[in-house]
């Protein structure tokens, strides 16, 4: 079974920046390509950016491209989101989620077996 737990949310103001983190539990860390999704109040939830199993290909939504980074560390199963430039359209509730397998990548939630509990992001103006 696995287990993600996100980290790292808070209260923002515009401009500035915050990390996220997500520590998965089980085996199948490594094996698998991860990704960040985020809903906000009243909208659906929405693909943020995904990552492939080794670290070495990201895929990110337009909204986010050039301010948000992520990356992962096997070593300690854990993957990022480094947030940059945040607008307040950022504040959102974010989730991390394990993809079904090691390749390939998607934006759709049905292809993420594994959901964190989320984590608030608020940013003010």
């Amino acid at each position: 079974q696995v287990q993600l737990v996100e980290s790292g949310g808070g209260l923002v103001q515009a401009g500035g920046s915050l990390r996220l983190s997500c520590a998965a539990s089980g085996r199948t860390f490594s094996r698998c390509a991860m990704g960040w999704f985020r809903q906000a109040p009243g909208k659906e939830r929405e693909f943020v950016a995904h990552i492939s199993w080794s670290g070495g290909s990201t895929y990110y939504a337009d909204s986010v491209k050039g301010r948000f980074t992520i990356s992962r560390d096997n070593a300690k199963n854990t993957v990022y989101l480094q947030m940059n430039s945040l607008k307040p359209e950022d504040t959102a509730v974010y989730y991390c989620a394990q993809y079904r397998s090691k390749y390939g990548r998607s934006r759709k939630e049905d292809t993420y077996d594994y959901w964190g509990q989320g984590t608030q992001v608020t940013v003010s103006s």
